[in-house]
């Protein structure tokens, strides 16, 4: 049986900027995405801290610093709303089997 568990978390990230009128997606500073394990087209859901909306898209590379959420999904959020960014893969169970997800905190990718 494959088992679908979080691969990887960015925890607690600020949003930069919104764009209502783009194509849709999560724009994400490249590097914070390399520390975290996240490709380009990546599916991620998306947790606001402060307004308790959820919702997935996909990731799109951005300059250093940029938490931009684009299209409709701009409308979920605000500028400088705190956000939990997710990502999720399949394990085999011997994979599942001491499987330790990676999170990035505040000081981890400030």
């Amino acid at each position: 049986m494959i088992r679908t568990l979080m691969k990887s978390k960015i925890h607690r990230v600020k949003v930069t900027q919104t764009d209502i009128n783009y194509n849709g997606s999560i724009t994400i500073d490249r590097g914070l995405c390399a520390k975290a394990d996240l490709l380009e087209h990546e599916k991620v859901d998306i947790y606001n801290i402060n307004s308790g909306a959820r919702f997935s898209t996909y990731v799109l590379y951005g300059d250093k610093g940029v938490i931009g959420v684009n299209g409709a999904a701009a409308r979920l959020v605000q500028k400088d709303d705190l956000l939990i960014i997710v990502s999720f893969a399949q394990y085999s169970p011997k994979e599942c089997s001491g499987h330790k997800p990676l999170v990035l905190t505040e000081g981890e990718f400030k």
